[in-house]
């Protein structure tokens, strides 16, 4: 059994702004960024994006995957010990907090490390549809994220299409409208399930279309390596017809799923999962746990806000330390004597 300061579960950019601020500080964090941790590779979602061109610092843009190395190399060069299993079982109900890695989480097995703080940057994923043709052409023409992807070349003048009937998908459906030369926006069902002011929005938005009781089917596009989305097999759900429409993009607005598996049933989550935090801090509803990035976040799910959140985690997760240190001293009768 191994015990730290802080361990930080995670790997995307808020785990290692976190990482990289309490290694600075001195305090030797301890960061798990998993063995394909939800399904995901080390790094988070951002390595499923090929360009990143609105991370600043990089005004010709970077590829997600070599973002994410810088930000890995840098939390290394301070100090941070990352340790690339997945930790499959988190108890919080005492201090220190135990932890037991995926191939060590036997009932009767010792937990693996124990901390003094955690902080969680499990993160989330987008919900996908597994359509035909979705994997081939993810991050060829499909996003889930019209604010990272939208300004791309590929979808500069071109036929976009969205999927969902959310306010995510007509907030999105308008940011992309920016840049498509048409957006139309996919819903099963007759009606959109945003709210009254976004769905007027929406249907009044001159570069904008809403085809209810449709879905999608297949993505079709060009048939060589790194090849592209070109078109999109459409079907009624009232009378199960189907054609093949022009389109250069596809971007869901299905919802998320945060990784909140390690501490559901332990920290406070609100009704679609994410953990919550007290307003514009890191706290959560545990003494020493912290949580940051996409899996407290569920409006903005950028790298930037991510990235942000890490670095407010780590300032309290090192005031906690501090005050958790003097509170240790004082117990112990070794309380500093006053300065004269």
């Amino acid at each position: 059994m191994v015990h730290t300061n802080v361990v930080i579960i995670g790997s995307g950019p808020g785990a290692h702004t976190a990482a990289i601020y309490l290694s600075r500080a001195e305090l030797e964090p301890v960061l798990y960024e998993g063995m394909l941790a939800n399904g995901t590779a080390a790094g988070g979602q951002l390595t499923t994006t090929t360009d990143v061109e609105n991370f600043p610092g990089f005004p010709d843009g970077i590829g997600g995957s070599e973002l994410m190395d810088k930000m890995r190399a840098q939390s290394e060069r301070f100090g941070t010990k990352i340790i690339t299993e997945t930790i499959s079982k988190l108890d919080l109900s005492q201090r220190p907090f135990k932890m037991w890695t995926e191939w060590n989480d036997g009932p009767d097995s010792e937990p693996a490390h124990t901390a003094d703080a955690v902080i969680i940057a499990t993160g989330a994923n987008a919900r996908r549809l597994n359509l035909p043709g979705e994997e081939k052409y993810w991050q060829n023409g499909i996003s889930a994220c019209a604010v990272c992807d939208g300004a791309v070349p590929i979808f500069r003048n071109k036929p976009l299409y969205v999927i969902g009937g959310g306010d995510s998908a007509a907030e999105e459906a308008m940011f992309l409208a920016k840049y498509g030369s048409h957006v139309t926006v996919l819903v099963r069902r007759d009606k959109l399930r945003a709210s009254k002011v976004m769905a007027d929005r929406l249907l009044k938005h001159p570069k904008c279309t809403v085809r209810f009781n449709t879905v999608a089917t297949e993505v079709l596009g060009e048939d060589k390596p790194n090849g592209l989305m070109t078109h999109l097999r459409v079907k009624s759900t009232t009378d199960d017809k189907e054609e093949v429409v022009e389109a250069n993009g596809l971007f869901y607005a299905v919802g998320h799923d945060p990784a909140n598996a390690l501490v559901k049933g332990q920290l406070k989550l609100d009704e679609d999962g994410y953990i919550v935090t007290q307003p514009g801090t890191s706290l959560t509803s545990i003494e020493g746990v912290f949580a940051c990035g996409d899996v407290q976040d569920k409006r903005y799910r950028q790298a930037i806000t991510s990235a942000g959140s890490g670095c407010v985690a780590a300032l309290e997760a090192e005031k906690y330390l501090a005050d958790l240190d003097v509170s240790h001293q004082e117990v112990n009768g070794a309380k500093a004597a006053p300065v004269l």
